[in-house]
């Protein structure tokens, strides 16, 4: 009499678990990616854009007494990487490479301008002015020519992102590049252009007004 023996199952180990799955989640990672590349699929089902914003509010009026003088445009290439302590950029770490592209005014603050610093002689043919030195204006990045040249993301990163959906992944290259556009006008001859213009605007308005010399100065 033959008895048979049945041998029970291996029980699949731990860490072959842990590989296993690591294994499953890297497969539909790329899998996601290599759709993604591939053009029409991802509007298979077709998209729809709508906009559902409630109407824009007024929250208050400023009037504005400087007179904008000068502006200046400005680009820059930003290089941002980031990295992680003890893995490597393979793993772990990115670097956006992207080109800002804004604009700076310079300006002159009228409303500074008080009636000890306007002189004009008894038959009102010269006048003297002094007006504050001019100032730059906040940096205004213009997003239609503002791009990211590319991405590069480690495997972690690229993995995070297929679970969400950072609205801000360019927040940090394009704080970067307004920073450096205001680094720049302030070397730039910016302020120097508005006072110019700014002496040649009163000049021409004072004169037609009948007045023969018109001297404008700068201060503090």
């Amino acid at each position: 009499m033959t008895t048979s023996i049945k041998r029970l199952p291996r029980r699949m180990p731990g860490w072959a678990k842990v590989l296993t799955a690591v294994v499953v989640v890297l497969v539909v990672m790329f899998a996601g990616i290599r759709l993604s590349l591939l053009p029409g699929l991802r509007d298979f089902f077709g998209t729809e854009t709508r906009d559902r914003s409630g109407p824009a509010l007024l929250k208050s009026i400023q009037d504005m007494s400087r007179y904008d003088a000068a502006s200046g445009n400005f680009q820059v290439v930003v290089d941002l990487e980031k990295d992680a302590k003890y893995l490597p950029d393979a793993l772990r770490g990115t670097r956006t490479l992207y080109v800002g592209a804004g604009t700076v005014d310079a300006y002159v603050d009228l409303g500074k301008v008080g009636d000890k610093d306007v002189t004009v002689n008894d038959d009102r043919t010269s006048a003297t002015l002094k007006l504050p030195h001019a100032q730059l204006g906040t940096p205004a990045l213009d997003p239609d020519r503002s791009y990211a040249v590319s991405k590069q993301r480690g495997l972690l990163d690229r993995l995070g992102d297929l679970f969400s959906d950072n609205p801000n992944s360019e927040q940090a290259v394009q704080k970067l590049a307004v920073r450096h556009i205001g680094d720049a006008a302030k070397d730039s001859e910016l302020t120097a252009r508005a006072e110019s213009n700014t002496t040649d605007m009163l000049q021409g308005l004072l004169r037609s007004l009948g007045f023969k010399e018109v001297r404008v100065t700068y201060g503090a």
